[in-house]
């Protein structure tokens, strides 16, 4: 009622539930894929996980829900849709120094996400421009130590890896709350105007790398055979050597039996050793045999010598 108690006790009772009200909205929920992040007065305080939770309403505090599972994405060196006729390249962000003073046109994409809210909303302005100039960066870090070879042909995965671990370090130097997933190279060849000259150096080094091949494999066959022929060359040689040594050893001792025998009784031995000599020369020769009765009967023997010496007489037809 106007100008009574009444009056002032309804508008204790709207205050009060209007305070209620107001404490009440201080109630948030963050989601699974959220971290809460609760501020003071427009100060940060503290980060918050999945659930229900409570902070001072508004205009004292403010809850800001970040998602942190969402997979971010940057192209640096082109953009549109990789390897189609939509891709676009900017050679300012791709055309990096190797270290063999070379050029190379690198194309990569970065792939990340907020692994602490509060750091990633207040410690870095810009986070998708920061990342984007950091990666290039570290790319071009990368790219300054290896040859263009490695980086053109077999290691673009090592590169991608070894710069993904260098940006790291850097966006948490800055202390970014970013956590980088990957940095996937798409492309890395040398720039256009020259782009004829290297596949002809590649096909050259890919014949010198045949030739090689080619070569070493003919040494792995001949090698082998050889060192074997070589072995076993030598084996028979050995074995030749030990017979010889064994049949010299042999006669040695065999002398040196004749020897002693002879020292006991050199007549039967000098008639043996004669009987040997006379029995290995007639062996080998033509032997004819006479009867001495047939002496002075007045009769000539025919010996027939051309046909024991297995020849005919020159005038025989």
């Amino acid at each position: 009622m106007p100008g009574g108690m009444g009056s002032s006790r309804g508008i204790i009772i709207i205050v009060a539930v209007f305070l209620f009200f107001w404490a009440a909205s201080g109630f948030y929920r963050v989601q699974p894929d959220e971290q809460g992040v609760e501020l003071l007065f427009g100060r940060y305080v503290k980060t918050t996980q999945p659930g229900l939770n409570y902070w001072f309403p508004a205009p004292i505090g403010e809850i800001q829900t970040p998602k942190v599972t969402l997979t971010n994405q940057i192209t640096v060196g082109f953009r549109g849709v990789p390897n189609t006729t939509n891709q676009r390249d900017v050679p300012q962000e791709s055309l990096m120094l190797t270290g063999d003073e070379n050029i190379v046109d690198v194309d990569f994409v970065v792939q990340w996400r907020i692994r602490e809210a509060g750091d990633f909303l207040f410690n870095i302005r810009a986070p998708e421009q920061t990342v984007k100039l950091a990666a290039e960066s570290a790319m071009r870090e990368v790219v300054g130590q290896n040859t263009l070879d490695f980086v053109t042909t077999g290691g673009r995965e090592v590169v991608g890896q070894t710069a993904q671990t260098v940006l790291q370090e850097i966006l948490d130097s800055y202390g970014s709350g970013i956590s980088i997933l990957e940095i996937r190279v798409q492309g890395a060849n040398p720039p256009p105007e020259v782009i004829d000259a290297f596949n002809d150096v590649q096909r050259a080094n890919q014949d010198q790398e045949r030739l090689r091949n080619e070569a070493t494999a003919y040494r792995n066959d001949i090698v082998p055979r050889a060192k074997g022929e070589a072995s076993r060359m030598v084996e028979n040689a050995s074995a030749e050597k030990e017979k010889l040594i064994r049949e010299a050893e042999g006669q040695a001792q065999r002398f040196d039996a004749f020897y002693q025998t002879y020292k006991n009784d050199k007549d039967v031995t000098s008639r043996r050793l004669y009987l040997e000599a006379m029995q290995e020369v007639y062996s080998r020769s033509d032997k004819v045999i006479m009867d001495e009765n047939g002496q002075g009967s007045g009769v000539v023997p025919y010996l027939p010598l051309n046909e024991l010496r297995g020849t005919r007489p020159q005038g025989d037809n």
